[in-house]
């Protein structure tokens, strides 16, 4: 599943959301030297993992007025982590044209973080530029709602994406 699920899973979501922005993939395409922070962006914006880590505190440790005690397995949530407004500024917003979003958690983090992430990105680069390249005028084949999201697995995405060009 690493280095391929995730990526794959990221590819089909991140045509998606862009096809469902037109706007955005307007300003990518008219400037190709944005692609290395839209990925980036979209790595945010998407978190393709949304069933977080488990960390255990090794020391009981407050957080926002609460105690978390020594030993407590506490769930992650990466989505709510790559969308705190305290972090990025329009959390909510799709921006390819921001500055690269440092600091998000889609490979996670530390010695945490995903050994391929490098590549991931590499490879998210490529692909979406030859993607967008080959097919000018690629486009939905059908509604938003009609794709069939992927919330019934561990990685979030897309089952299918129909497009026509």
């Amino acid at each position: 599943m690493a280095g391929h699920e995730t990526t794959a899973a990221m590819l089909g979501l991140g045509a998606y959301v862009l096809l469902e922005n037109p706007g955005q993939l307007t300003a990518l395409r008219a400037n190709p030297a944005l692609m290395e922070g839209a990925v980036e962006e979209l790595l945010r914006y998407l978190s393709v993992a949304h069933l977080g880590p488990l960390r255990a505190a090794l020391e009981d440790v407050e957080i926002a007025g609460r105690t978390i005690r020594r030993g407590l397995v506490v769930p992650l949530s990466i989505p709510a982590a790559n969308r705190d407004p305290e972090r990025f500024p329009d959390p909510e917003a799709l921006d390819v044209t921001r500055p690269a979003p440092t600091g998000h958690l889609a490979f996670g983090h530390g010695i945490h973080q995903c050994l391929g992430h490098q590549l991931a990105r590499i490879e998210m680069r490529i692909a979406y530029r030859a993607l967008f390249d080959r097919f000018p005028a690629l486009r939905l084949a059908v509604s938003l709602e009609e794709v069939p999201m992927r919330t019934d697995m561990t990685i979030y995405g897309v089952h299918r994406l129909p497009v026509a060009w």
